[in-house]
């Protein structure tokens, strides 16, 4: 039998949905022991014991929301034993007082992801091994996307009557798949840039075809949690279309609070709650850094998710494009893999602002 597709929410909706939470902050989640999102997410390498302490030092530390990137293959390979790991990790995120922003698609970093065991992290790079999903040999394909609709309305149907999970963020970054190596000279790495923007231009029908039939799919699939993408780039008209879908307005800015907050006064024109999804990059100028943002954040009620809980595998403390300069500064991430703040002024701040410390 099919369902009537649900209807983007009006604004009244979004607001009273978000005016019964809480202040959300957290961050981009994945355990320390994971490299990529296979690895968080098979069967041989789900760790719930990490799972859980992480977590738990993240309820210390005030924080209440994460946003958390799933995986289109193994729900092809094992849906039912992925949406028990999916249900597993919800229940330790609930005994944490933790609920979850779950990332569908992704077009950033590496294509060609395969199941099985996942490659160990290439030393001094930042996210060497995430995986796009479903990446562009898929996208190339258009009639294998049958399993792309199971998975999005697989999910969706399992979980979206689930308190636990705030929300779907369909489409990370929908057409920034252009992936550019980090080690180049400054002048290749300007000329790879220009080459990479230029591809990205002409794929970009195919990528927005699949975010569109996503948001297509979540609504068949009658969530009761809202659906949204973020704005993540400074191109008006891509981010229009995005927000245009969006039952809930998501954005992500590396700048500082100036940039920030222009970008916050910007969305206010949707007339819609705002959930800042990625920030914090402390070696960016110095700008983006926790005790600004995220009090910013708080004073605008807008909520915000820095990227990085525990420094592990995915050596998300390393900037994209390192430089000598940056020291022993740490690009992402909040905590160190012993659950100790890399910066405990940082972690003050956030118990403040949280309301778990005076």
């Amino acid at each position: 039998m099919e369902h009537t597709p649900t209807p983007r929410w009006t604004p009244a909706r979004a607001h009273a949905w978000y005016d019964a939470l809480p202040w959300l902050a957290g961050c981009n989640f994945i355990p320390s022991t994971a490299v990529n999102q296979l690895e968080m997410w098979q069967a041989a390498t789900f760790d719930p014991a990490t799972i859980d302490s992480e977590l738990g030092w993240a309820h210390a530390l005030g924080l209440n929301a994460m946003r958390v990137f799933l995986h289109d293959l193994p729900w092809a390979a094992d849906s039912a034993g992925f949406a028990a790991r999916i249900d597993e990790y919800l229940a330790i995120a609930a005994t944490h007082d933790v609920r979850t922003l779950f990332v569908l698609f992704d077009d950033c970093w590496h294509p060609g992801a395969a199941l099985g065991p996942q490659p160990a992290p290439v030393p001094g790079r930042h996210n060497s091994r995430w995986l796009q999903s479903p990446g562009e040999a898929v996208i190339d394909h258009p009639e294998t996307w049958d399993r792309l609709e199971a998975y999005v309305g697989g999910v969706i149907a399992a979980f979206g009557q689930d308190e636990r999970v705030l929300g779907w963020d369909l489409y990370n970054e929908p057409t920034n798949c252009f992936l550019v190596d980090q080690a180049l000279p400054p002048e290749e790495r300007r000329t790879a840039l220009a080459a990479a923007a230029k591809r990205r231009v002409e794929r970009m029908p195919a990528h927005l075809r699949l975010f569109d039939l996503a948001f297509e799919w979540a609504r068949a699939a009658q969530p009761e949690q809202p659906l949204t993408a973020g704005a993540w780039i400074r191109d008006r008209a891509l981010n229009d279309r995005i927000t245009a879908q969006s039952d809930v307005v998501t954005f992500h800015s590396y700048g500082d609070a100036a940039e920030v907050a222009t970008r916050i006064n910007s969305l206010r024109k949707h007339e819609r709650p705002i959930i800042c999804t990625e920030c914090i990059a402390r070696t960016m100028g110095g700008a983006n850094v926790i005790e600004t943002q995220f009090a910013l954040f708080k004073r605008e009620r807008v909520g915000a998710m820095m990227w990085g809980l525990v420094n592990g595998k995915t050596q998300t403390h390393i900037a994209w494009t390192p430089e000598p300069s940056h020291g022993d500064i740490w690009f992402h991430d909040l905590l160190r893999p012993d659950g100790t703040p890399y910066d405990e002024r940082e972690a003050e701040a956030l118990r403040k602002l949280t309301g778990v410390a005076s």
